[in-house]
């Protein structure tokens, strides 16, 4: 596990919650300077702690009205190669190898429903594939966050604590 002060909980939290909050923002509310702040944000980037900034979109609204879940099953040996294929695909916004029902889960957007079929045939065809699970998302509950809000609301916690 990677060692993370208060104050680089206290940024990633701050990052987290609004990735275009400004380092003198984030400098006023953990009361230390602009440049330590963006000295440490270097530093997490270095460590590959910080991955990258990015935005939540609706996909309906760029005109994508059917999104999946889709469970991969591949033929032993090749979980990586059929993973990597389908993180090249680009109607592909995540991929991942699991240990669960699925050697390998991905979100992939459609026009409609009659191009996520055919997506899927797509899929189903890609050279090592034994069996494509899609799991049609009817409605977002939560969107997808970059951490867990308990993380976040543990670095506030911590923060405030140490203002005292």
């Amino acid at each position: 596990m990677v060692s993370l002060d208060d104050k680089d909980r206290a940024i990633i939290a701050l990052l987290a919650k609004n990735a275009r909050v400004t380092i003198t923002s984030i400098a006023r509310d953990l009361k230390i300077s602009d440049v330590a702040v963006k000295k440490r944000i270097e530093k997490l980037e270095r460590r590959g702690i910080i991955l990258g900034y990015r935005i939540a979109v609706n996909p309906r609204a760029l005109g994508y009205e059917t999104v999946a879940i889709v469970g991969v099953n591949t033929e032993p040996g090749r979980v990586i190669e059929v993973a990597d294929a389908l993180a090249k695909r680009p109607d592909t916004t995540f991929v991942a190898v699991t240990s669960g029902d699925h050697e390998v889960l991905a979100e992939i957007w459609a026009r409609d429903t009659k191009d996520m079929m055919a997506k899927i045939k797509e899929i189903e065809s890609l050279s090592g594939v034994t069996n494509v699970y899609p799991a049609f998302i009817v409605d977002v509950v939560k969107h997808h966050t970059c951490i867990p809000e308990e993380f976040i609301s543990r670095s506030s916690q911590t923060t405030k604590e140490t203002e005292k």
